[in-house]
Parts: C-alpha cells; sequence; structure tokens
C-alpha cells in the first residue's frame, strides 16, 4: 500500500533535500514515485534486471527503488545493473521487505506471490531458501560507503506478527459476506474495520496479517555513496 509515500512520510524534508536533488531515477516505482521530479522506470520501461541496456551509465545523482528488487531473479546482479547508474559521488537508496516482519517465516510468500527473494539486514541464517542479506549485497558492489542500512518497522505491532510454530489458519468463508458491508462504508472507516477483521482472523483462526495493507511499514532501507 503506497509503500514509498508511508516511507516519505518517514525520511522528512532533510532526507528529500540531501539524496533527491539532481537527476534522479525511480526503479519499480509504479504509481508511487518517490518525488515528482523523479524518471519513472518500471516493466512498461524495459526490464529492471538490465537497466543499463535501457539507461546510460554513470548518469543518474540517485538511483532510487522500493519493493522491487525481491521482484529480481537474480537481485545481486540487478543491483550491480542500478548501481553502474549512478555518479561518482552519487547515492543509491534500496528499500525491500523484512523477511522476518512481511513473510513472517512462510515461504512462498504469503501475501506477494510475486516475490522471489527475501532479505534480512544483520541475521546470519535465514529460514527462507532464498534469503539475501542486503548488506552483503552491497558490500559486493565496487567503490560503495554505505551510510546507513536500517530496519524500519513504524506502526508495526508485533503481536500480530506470525508464529511459525503455528499452523496456517484460513479465513472463515463468512468474512467474504462482511466484504460486502464494507463497500457501503467511507474509505477511512472501510480501512479500519478490514484491520479490525485481519486482527480479529490472526488472533482466532490463526491467519498471517499482512500489515503493510494499512499504516505499518515492514522493510529495510539501505543509502550506499559511490565514491571515487
Amino acid at each position: 500500500m503506497n509503500e514509498t509515500e508511508k516511507t516519505n512520510k518517514l525520511r522528512g524534508s532533510k532526507f528529500l533535500e540531501q539524496y533527491m536533488s539532481g537527476k534522479l531515477i525511480d526503479i519499480g516505482a509504479g504509481k508511487d514515485l518517490v518525488c515528482e521530479w523523479a524518471e519513472r522506470f518500471d516493466i512498461e520501461d524495459g526490464d529492471a534486471n538490465f537497466i543499463t541496456s535501457y539507461r546510460k551509465k554513470a548518469s543518474y545523482d540517485t538511483v532510487h527503488s522500493s519493493h522491487c528488487l525481491e521482484h529480481m531473479f537474480d537481485p545481486k546482479s540487478a543491483l550491480k545493473e542500478w548501481w553502474e547508474l549512478v555518479k561518482p559521488n552519487g547515492y543509491m537508496i534500496i528499500v525491500v521487505p523484512d523477511e522476518n516482519l512481511y513473510e513472517q517465516g512462510i515461504w512462498p510468500s504469503n501475501f506477494n506471490s510475486d516475490h522471489k527473494n527475501t532479505f534480512r539486514l544483520h541475521e546470519s541464517t535465514s529460514w527462507s531458501p532464498v534469503s539475501h542479506n542486503i548488506n552483503n549485497l552491497f558490500e559486493s558492489l565496487p567503490n560503495l560507503e554505505i551510510i546507513s542500512s536500517e530496519r524500519q518497522d513504524a506502526f508495526y505491532d508485533y503481536n500480530f506478527q506470525f508464529n511459525t510454530l503455528m499452523p496456517i489458519g484460513k479465513t472463515p468463508f463468512w468474512f467474504k459476506l462482511i466484504a460486502k458491508i464494507l463497500v457501503k462504508l467511507t474509505p477511512i472507516k472501510r480501512q479500519k474495520l478490514k484491520k479490525m477483521i485481519d486482527q480479529y482472523a490472526f488472533k482466532h483462526f490463526q491467519v498471517p496479517m499482512d500489515q503493510t495493507k494499512y499504516e505499518a511499514v515492514a522493510q529495510i532501507q539501505v543509502i550506499a555513496k559511490k565514491v571515487m
């Protein structure tokens, strides 16, 4: 749910001033562009796995991508391609789902069937068969300085984080009847009621909950600078 919009609220205006000035490309932005002056690159523009086939190397002050790398067939290779676009002294900012907060120990992903990879920050091992340590991926890039790497969990309620020791439950059929009622509500009331229903399903039927459908973020952000 508009992950970049939510993330920008956490970043603040100083972040945009520091990292989003100059020529900027936003890879996999969809309709959720990081800022209005950014150049959008999405599936209709080409294959982001091979982005240097479509965009000139060392031509951007900042390369930004939010919730896109997990869809790449080879994230290490894709990240290297994206890094090629960054000018000397430029930045790359990558945001990916945190595997423990988003996938919550379930693979294939319970919430996005197109996810091909999961990501962790500091953990040395993982439950996921397709897990990548995001810091290790970055450290394989040349001329790199990591400015920051952090887990972001604003508004995430750990009381509703799925425990893999629990069997995965199913949403009762009568929940579908409630959906017919929701369409008559205002968007704000509808969103609030949906969240309450998801929380009820989690507590009483052990149905995993995707908190990012609402105000929560469950992700990792890495900021890197290209030093020469």
